[in-house]
């Protein structure tokens, strides 16, 4: 059996910019689109941006690590090449990282290396790796 897909909803304040972002920044293949969302092929799984600017801003955040990780976010599980290939390109692109790329709890079961983002909307990102994901839940 195969693993099941997500399918995540997200406001943003922006279509355009959204597109540019996910689409471009990403290389996210777009999928169906109205005047008030767009889908969008997020690493294999369904987003779909949605025209909503009240619902749209910067989420709180909590401390992890000694970093201010933000409470509402979403990402994905990388291998580490494709992480650090992924942080080199948005390096590139230009994108604020709003934690930059490095390993955390180093040393510790849950050891993995991760970044965070925002996108236009205010949406935060997180992508991470674990050099053994069989440690994914350890404890």
């Amino acid at each position: 059996m195969t693993a099941p897909l997500f399918h995540l909803a997200i406001p943003v304040d922006d279509l355009v910019a959204a597109e540019a972002f996910y689409g471009e920044v990403f290389g996210c293949p777009r999928g169906r689109r109205s005047d008030s969302w767009i889908d969008f092929d997020f690493f294999g799984h369904q987003l779909v941006t949605h025209l909503a600017p009240e619902e749209c801003g910067r989420a709180a955040a909590n401390q992890v690590d000694g970093k201010d990780v933000p409470v509402k976010h979403f990402g994905v599980i990388l291998d580490g090449e494709a992480w650090r290939a992924l942080a080199d390109r948005l390096t590139a692109a230009g994108v604020d990282f709003v934690i930059e790329p490095y390993v955390r709890f180093q040393g510790e079961p849950g050891e993995q290396g991760t970044f965070f983002l925002l996108d236009p909307a205010g949406n935060a990102l997180e992508f991470k790796y674990f050099d053994d994901p069989s440690r994914l839940f350890a404890t």
